[in-house]
């Protein structure tokens, strides 16, 4: 009787272990689903990456006014007749560096004078 159940149990265990830890096993299927997972919320994103760069081509085909919008943001563009106006902050028109060009001296004025260039 002892030795039916010990091989009873050696049974049951030769039977489970490629349940638990073969090629097909209930650990592979939770890394599997696992990854499936992972891919489907990455699927997710793209769709959404796809829908809207699906819009902007649909709008850029159909209307004038995207590719305006981005002929003035990434190229910058203006229109014919139209005035541009930058406004710097205090803060970047400090950062920047300008060099400042020398007056003209005395003797460069009065050659400037002699050659007729200051006469009216």
């Amino acid at each position: 009787m002892r030795w039916l159940t010990a091989f009873l149990v050696i049974m049951i265990a030769a039977l489970q272990y490629p349940l638990w830890f073969a090629k097909g096993s209930w650990l592979r299927v939770w890394e599997v689903d696992q990854q499936i997972n992972t891919q489907k919320t990455h699927n997710t994103s793209l769709k959404a990456r796809n829908a809207s760069m699906d819009a902007e081509v649909r709008d850029l085909k159909q209307g004038y006014e995207a590719i305006e919008e981005r002929a003035r943001s990434e190229l910058g563009m203006i229109k014919q007749d139209e005035v541009f106006f930058q406004v710097l902050s205090a803060s970047s028109h400090a950062s920047t560096n300008l060099t400042r060009v020398p007056p003209a001296s005395d003797n460069q004025q009065a050659t400037k004078k002699s050659d007729g260039v200051g006469k009216h």
